[in-house]
């Protein structure tokens, strides 16, 4: 499988490049030269399969023959190697946790799969690669326990000061190691741009750069291993499937709706946004118009210029009305957030964590009035990891699962940064 570039379909890479360097040279995302497609046999004797079945026949195509058969399948199993539990919250609504890993979001599917890809790619290198990662919550500690103690890769990681959780900061910036964290005095769209900039910069070009977003290809492309999951386990339902992604940076929901693409029969999506809505305002209007990030309970979704939705257009060839018929989007402020919380916690007896409740509002407003369907909704990360914000409006202690508590008493460790400068200058010690 080769990969091009959204900027100019001429640059072409390898699927070993793509994840190596991350974004191409004229600042483009890698996008798939072709849809691959799964055979129907398998598709409609799903559940006879199991979960890392499944899995490797689904990203095996975007690989192709880059990493050995038993390689990649022992890749797939090792990024597997939690639960991802199908819990019904009330008549026709699930939602899919994906919060059972070492870090208790969603990333660590994404980082565990890249991280072993490249030390498999890296392997006798002996060149050290730099991952350079912005995060807005999750995808940092994810990052960080992902690629901890790998030989051979440095991790340098930006977040922005005072926007993500206690707890998502206690993890990336208290593994030491191999693993940098730098404090941005700004938001996580000012991180993305550094990095975005970092890369493209000459002057940094014998330093061996990739990134760890979801602008990867090898962090992007095993998050449609959570699409499989979720329809293995409803299928049994009969009931055409509904998905309700909490999005932030797109990549997410652009995975799930690339695993339809290669033939996973879900019927529509929804990109549950909080205010910071600019998916739901182009939905609306056809135009992308980007506001200042504002900051929200939801902070791992703080995005106003998602990286993402590039490739979402370019999977409906940036054809509106095919992209109409098969996604939705709706923004939430943080009173309704706060509101579901609390619905869904005392008539439900289920617990959300700020982006579940995003992603469950999302749905709702979808199903309303809409018969015969199932929705799901993605639930991206433990809400103990925003326990202030659970605490102070539904008035609960939430138990402390042992992979927060392992991290709870490190020493935080992080450079304070303002400026690309500085960054750079970090980069070339």
């Amino acid at each position: 499988m080769k990969y091009y570039s959204l900027n100019n379909p001429d640059i072409q890479t390898s699927f070993k490049e793509a994840a190596i360097t991350g974004i191409a040279q004229d600042k483009g995302l890698y996008f798939p030269e072709s849809i691959p497609q799964l055979d129907a046999d398998f598709i409609a004797n799903i559940e006879n399969y199991s979960y890392e079945e499944i899995a490797y026949r689904a990203i095996a195509p975007f690989v192709g023959d880059e990493i050995p058969e038993d390689k990649l399948r022992q890749i797939v199993a090792e990024t597997l190697a939690f639960p991802f539990p199908v819990v019904q919250v009330e008549e026709g609504v699930y939602a899919l946790e994906l919060f059972h890993g070492p870090t208790m979001a969603f990333k660590d599917v994404g980082a565990r799969f890249m991280s072993r890809c490249l030390n498999y790619f890296t392997q006798g290198e002996d060149k050290k690669i730099t991952i350079l990662v912005a995060t807005s919550g999750d995808t940092g500690g994810a990052v960080a326990s992902g690629f901890l103690g790998v030989e051979g890769i440095e991790v340098v990681i930006l977040y922005p000061s005072g926007k993500v959780s206690d707890v998502q900061e206690k993890q990336l910036t208290t593994l030491g190691q191999n693993i940098k964290a730098l404090e941005v005095n700004g938001t996580f769209d000012d991180c993305q741009d550094m990095v975005k900039q970092a890369f493209l910069d000459e002057e940094l070009k014998n330093i061996s750069l990739t990134s760890a977003n979801s602008i990867n290809v090898a962090r992007w492309l095993p998050q449609m291993f959570y699409y499989f999951i979720a329809y293995k386990e409803l299928k049994k339902l009969g009931k055409p499937l509904v998905v309700s992604v909490p999005s932030g940076n797109f990549g997410n929901i652009c995975a799930g709706m690339m695993a339809k693409k290669i033939g996973l029969p879900i019927q529509h999506f929804v990109a549950s946004t909080n205010v910071n809505d600019t998916v739901p305002r182009f939905m609306d209007s056809q135009q992308y118009q980007p506001k200042p990030t504002v900051e929200t309970l939801s902070n791992a979704m703080d995005v106003s210029n998602p990286s993402n939705f590039v490739r979402i257009l370019e999977l409906f060839g940036k054809e509106f009305g095919a992209l109409d018929n098969e996604l939705t989007s709706y923004s939430f402020t943080d009173a309704e957030t706060v509101a579901t919380l609390q619905k869904v916690y005392t008539e439900d007896n289920y617990l959300c964590d700020p982006h579940g409740a995003v992603g469950y509002l999302g749905l709702k407003k979808y199903l309303k009035d809409k018969e015969n369907l199932t929705g799901v909704f993605l639930e991206t990360a433990h809400p103990v990891k925003f326990a202030d914000s659970i605490i102070n409006n539904l008035k609960i202690e939430i138990p402390v699962p042992a992979q927060i508590q392992a991290v709870l008493h490190g020493e935080k460790k992080a450079d304070q940064i303002s400026t690309y400068n500085e960054l750079k200058d970090f980069l070339k010690r």
